[in-house]
Protein backbone atom coordinates (compact mmCIF):
# COMPACT_ATOMS: atom_id res chain seq x y z
CA UNK A 1 0.00 0.00 0.00
CA UNK A 2 1.55 3.14 -0.86
CA UNK A 3 1.35 6.36 0.95
CA UNK A 4 0.69 9.73 -1.23
CA UNK A 5 2.27 12.66 0.72
CA UNK A 6 0.74 15.85 0.27
CA UNK A 7 2.56 19.12 0.38
CA UNK A 8 1.17 22.58 0.96
CA UNK A 9 1.80 26.05 1.96
CA UNK A 10 1.61 26.67 5.77
CA UNK A 11 -1.15 29.43 6.81
CA UNK A 12 2.21 31.22 8.04
CA UNK A 13 3.64 30.93 4.65
CA UNK A 14 -0.06 32.47 3.01
CA UNK A 15 0.44 35.13 5.37
CA UNK A 16 4.03 36.19 4.40
CA UNK A 17 3.11 35.22 1.27
CA UNK A 18 0.53 38.13 0.70
CA UNK A 19 2.26 40.71 3.25
CA UNK A 20 5.04 40.49 0.54
CA UNK A 21 2.90 40.99 -2.34
CA UNK A 22 1.29 44.05 -0.63
CA UNK A 23 4.62 45.62 0.20
CA UNK A 24 5.75 45.42 -3.46
CA UNK A 25 2.16 46.58 -4.90
CA UNK A 26 2.82 49.64 -2.72
CA UNK A 27 5.81 50.76 -3.81
CA UNK A 28 4.59 49.79 -6.89
CA UNK A 29 1.55 52.18 -6.48
CA UNK A 30 3.95 54.70 -5.09
CA UNK A 31 6.42 54.59 -7.64
CA UNK A 32 3.80 54.96 -10.53
CA UNK A 33 2.22 57.74 -8.36
CA UNK A 34 5.52 60.22 -8.43
CA UNK A 35 6.23 59.69 -11.86
CA UNK A 36 2.48 60.01 -13.00
CA UNK A 37 3.32 63.47 -11.11
CA UNK A 38 6.05 64.55 -12.75
CA UNK A 39 5.04 63.72 -15.86
CA UNK A 40 1.96 66.28 -15.43
CA UNK A 41 4.21 68.81 -13.88
CA UNK A 42 6.69 68.51 -17.05
CA UNK A 43 3.08 68.70 -19.18
CA UNK A 44 2.21 71.90 -17.17
CA UNK A 45 5.30 73.11 -17.90
CA UNK A 46 5.52 71.88 -21.48
CA UNK A 47 1.80 73.01 -22.37
CA UNK A 48 3.13 77.25 -20.89
CA UNK A 49 5.37 77.14 -23.30
CA UNK A 50 3.76 75.96 -25.92
CA UNK A 51 1.42 78.77 -25.06
CA UNK A 52 3.68 81.19 -25.31
CA UNK A 53 5.36 79.94 -28.44
CA UNK A 54 2.16 80.12 -29.89
CA UNK A 55 1.35 83.22 -28.89
CA UNK A 56 4.88 84.64 -30.41
CA UNK A 57 4.17 82.71 -33.62
CA UNK A 58 0.83 84.81 -34.03
CA UNK A 59 2.36 88.17 -33.18
CA UNK A 60 5.13 87.87 -35.43
CA UNK A 61 2.37 86.57 -38.01
CA UNK A 62 0.57 89.29 -37.36
CA UNK A 63 3.46 92.06 -37.59
CA UNK A 64 4.54 90.66 -41.18
CA UNK A 65 0.70 90.98 -42.32
CA UNK A 66 0.79 94.78 -40.64
CA UNK A 67 -1.50 96.82 -43.08
CA UNK A 68 -1.69 100.29 -44.00
CA UNK A 69 -5.09 100.93 -42.81
CA UNK A 70 -6.38 104.28 -44.04
CA UNK A 71 -9.63 105.97 -42.97
CA UNK A 72 -11.01 109.43 -42.68
CA UNK A 73 -10.52 112.16 -40.26
CA UNK A 74 -14.01 113.34 -39.32
CA UNK A 75 -12.68 116.50 -37.44
CA UNK A 76 -10.13 117.02 -41.13
CA UNK A 77 -11.62 114.55 -43.62
CA UNK A 78 -7.89 114.04 -44.58
CA UNK A 79 -7.28 110.58 -45.02
CA UNK A 80 -4.95 109.25 -42.08
CA UNK A 81 -3.03 105.06 -41.36
CA UNK A 82 -3.81 103.90 -38.29
CA UNK A 83 -0.63 102.48 -36.43
CA UNK A 84 0.49 103.66 -33.14
CA UNK A 85 3.21 102.67 -32.02
CA UNK A 86 5.10 103.48 -28.04
CA UNK A 87 7.36 101.82 -26.34
CA UNK A 88 5.10 99.67 -24.51
CA UNK A 89 2.06 100.08 -26.62
CA UNK A 90 1.25 98.97 -29.97
CA UNK A 91 -1.63 99.21 -32.07
CA UNK A 92 -1.84 97.83 -35.84
CA UNK A 93 -4.28 96.15 -38.31
CA UNK A 94 -3.05 93.29 -39.87
CA UNK A 95 -4.25 90.83 -42.60
CA UNK A 96 -3.88 87.91 -40.03
CA UNK A 97 -6.86 86.91 -38.01
CA UNK A 98 -6.09 84.13 -35.34
CA UNK A 99 -9.32 83.33 -35.90
CA UNK A 100 -8.74 83.31 -39.35
CA UNK A 101 -11.62 84.84 -40.18
CA UNK A 102 -11.99 86.86 -43.24
CA UNK A 103 -11.18 90.56 -43.51
CA UNK A 104 -8.97 92.59 -42.02
CA UNK A 105 -8.19 92.80 -38.02
CA UNK A 106 -6.86 95.45 -35.62
CA UNK A 107 -4.47 94.09 -32.89
CA UNK A 108 -3.31 95.74 -29.80
CA UNK A 109 -0.25 94.43 -27.68
CA UNK A 110 0.34 96.66 -24.24
CA UNK A 111 1.25 96.36 -20.41
CA UNK A 112 -0.34 96.28 -17.47
CA UNK A 113 2.12 96.54 -14.38
CA UNK A 114 2.23 93.65 -11.73
CA UNK A 115 0.04 91.83 -14.10
CA UNK A 116 1.50 91.02 -17.79
CA UNK A 117 0.52 91.67 -21.47
CA UNK A 118 -2.43 91.96 -22.45
CA UNK A 119 -4.07 91.50 -26.29
CA UNK A 120 -6.97 93.26 -27.67
CA UNK A 121 -9.06 92.28 -30.92
CA UNK A 122 -11.21 93.36 -32.75
CA UNK A 123 -12.23 93.77 -36.63
CA UNK A 124 -11.05 96.27 -38.96
CA UNK A 125 -13.61 98.59 -41.02
CA UNK A 126 -13.14 101.34 -43.41
CA UNK A 127 -12.97 103.48 -40.06
CA UNK A 128 -10.79 104.28 -37.11
CA UNK A 129 -10.94 101.07 -34.94
CA UNK A 130 -9.39 103.13 -31.97
CA UNK A 131 -13.13 103.09 -30.15
CA UNK A 132 -13.71 99.53 -30.90
CA UNK A 133 -10.13 98.49 -29.61
CA UNK A 134 -10.71 100.90 -26.13
CA UNK A 135 -14.37 99.10 -25.60
CA UNK A 136 -13.20 95.80 -26.30
CA UNK A 137 -12.22 93.25 -23.66
CA UNK A 138 -8.26 92.70 -23.55
CA UNK A 139 -7.06 88.87 -23.05
CA UNK A 140 -3.81 88.41 -20.45
CA UNK A 141 -1.55 86.67 -22.73
CA UNK A 142 1.59 86.73 -21.12
CA UNK A 143 1.42 87.08 -17.12
CA UNK A 144 4.23 87.99 -15.50
CA UNK A 145 5.85 89.25 -18.56
CA UNK A 146 6.37 93.51 -19.78
CA UNK A 147 6.68 94.05 -23.67
CA UNK A 148 8.86 96.81 -25.35
CA UNK A 149 8.73 97.81 -29.37
CA UNK A 150 11.18 99.20 -31.81
CA UNK A 151 10.46 100.50 -34.96
CA UNK A 152 12.57 100.65 -37.49
CA UNK A 153 12.83 103.77 -40.43
CA UNK A 154 15.09 104.85 -42.74
CA UNK A 155 16.55 108.16 -43.15
CA UNK A 156 16.44 109.87 -46.72
CA UNK A 157 20.35 109.45 -46.77
CA UNK A 158 19.46 105.63 -46.55
CA UNK A 159 21.04 104.82 -42.87
CA UNK A 160 18.39 102.81 -40.79
CA UNK A 161 17.82 103.61 -37.73
CA UNK A 162 15.29 102.73 -34.53
CA UNK A 163 12.66 104.28 -32.52
CA UNK A 164 10.60 104.03 -29.40
CA UNK A 165 7.57 105.31 -31.30
CA UNK A 166 5.83 106.05 -34.68
CA UNK A 167 2.92 107.42 -35.27
CA UNK A 168 1.06 106.76 -38.50
CA UNK A 169 -1.44 109.35 -38.41
CA UNK A 170 1.11 112.27 -38.57
CA UNK A 171 4.45 109.74 -40.68
CA UNK A 172 1.52 108.46 -43.38
CA UNK A 173 3.62 105.39 -43.34
CA UNK A 174 4.61 102.06 -41.27
CA UNK A 175 7.57 101.40 -40.15
CA UNK A 176 10.01 99.22 -41.95
CA UNK A 177 10.27 96.86 -38.96
CA UNK A 178 9.51 95.89 -35.92
CA UNK A 179 11.02 94.59 -32.74
CA UNK A 180 8.99 93.24 -30.05
CA UNK A 181 10.86 92.26 -26.44
CA UNK A 182 9.34 90.26 -23.80
CA UNK A 183 10.76 90.19 -20.48
CA UNK A 184 9.55 88.40 -17.95
CA UNK A 185 9.48 89.81 -14.17
CA UNK A 186 11.09 86.02 -12.88
CA UNK A 187 14.85 86.40 -13.95
CA UNK A 188 15.09 82.78 -14.21
CA UNK A 189 12.72 82.87 -17.28
CA UNK A 190 13.50 83.23 -20.63
CA UNK A 191 13.39 86.45 -22.63
CA UNK A 192 10.95 86.43 -25.92
CA UNK A 193 11.67 88.20 -28.87
CA UNK A 194 10.06 88.70 -32.15
CA UNK A 195 11.79 90.94 -35.25
CA UNK A 196 8.93 91.00 -38.11
CA UNK A 197 9.83 92.96 -40.97
CA UNK A 198 6.50 95.04 -42.43
CA UNK A 199 6.14 94.05 -45.96
CA UNK A 200 3.84 96.84 -46.80
CA UNK A 201 4.35 99.71 -45.06
CA UNK A 202 3.22 102.60 -47.40
CA UNK A 203 -0.22 103.14 -49.44
CA UNK A 204 -0.58 103.37 -52.38
CA UNK A 205 -1.99 106.70 -52.60
CA UNK A 206 -1.20 108.74 -49.67
CA UNK A 207 2.18 110.38 -49.44
CA UNK A 208 4.71 109.56 -46.79
CA UNK A 209 5.73 112.23 -44.55
CA UNK A 210 9.38 111.50 -44.52
CA UNK A 211 10.36 115.14 -42.96
CA UNK A 212 8.63 113.63 -40.05
CA UNK A 213 10.33 110.53 -40.13
CA UNK A 214 13.79 112.48 -39.82
CA UNK A 215 12.64 113.97 -36.79
CA UNK A 216 11.99 111.16 -34.97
Amino acid sequence: MTNHHKSGFTLVEVILALALTTLLLGLLSSGVFIVAGDWNRNADVLDESLDEALAVLQIERALHGAFPHSYTNTETLSRQLFFSGESDYLGWVSTVSPQRTPGLTAWELFNVEDEGVYLTLVPAFSDDPSLRLQEAKPMLIFPDYQIEFSYLYEELGENRLWSEEWEAEELLSLPLAVYVRLEPYDEDEEVLEVLARVRNNLHRSIQANTAGQRAL
